[in-house]
């Protein structure tokens, strides 16, 4: 018997520093064993260079990686859903696990405050990870 792999959706505002961060940050760490999608509820023209360059300080290259806009589609089609400062714009499904994760807004900081929050998140990534592969 074959069992699906868990998926998480990262949601931040502008999908461009924190969501992007966390989202790299699980590919990291689990590979192909869990599937993972970012979004913002309204997306950035680009990602934010300094979180880009923090993440590179870990040797994660997020440089790929583009603001995408939230759909309902995006919810419904990921087991856990994980909100980073944009309040009420994550459309609720029945049967989804959600967490929203107070984490400051990497926008306009500077790289060590960036630093900060990264580390922040990588330490939230590292226990979901860990919950979402236990299963």
């Amino acid at each position: 018997m074959t069992v699906a792999k868990p998926s998480v959706l990262f949601v931040c505002v502008h999908n461009a520093g924190r969501s992007q961060m966390a989202a790299g940050f699980l590919r990291a760490l689990a590979g192909d064993r869990i599937e993972v999608r970012s979004a913002g509820s309204v997306p950035a023209e680009q990602l934010n260079p300094v979180a880009v360059a923090a993440m590179a300080e870990l040797d994660i290259d997020i440089t790929a990686a583009e603001p995408r806009l939230l759909t309902p589609e995006a919810v419904k089609e990921s087991d856990v859903a994980i909100t980073m400062g944009c309040g009420d714009a994550c459309p609720i499904f029945p049967g989804k696990r959600y967490e929203d994760w107070d984490l400051d807004d990497p926008a306009g900081r500077g790289i060590e405050s960036v630093r900060a929050i990264r580390d922040d998140i990588r330490r939230r990534v590292e226990r979901l990870t860990g919950e979402l592969l236990a299963r």
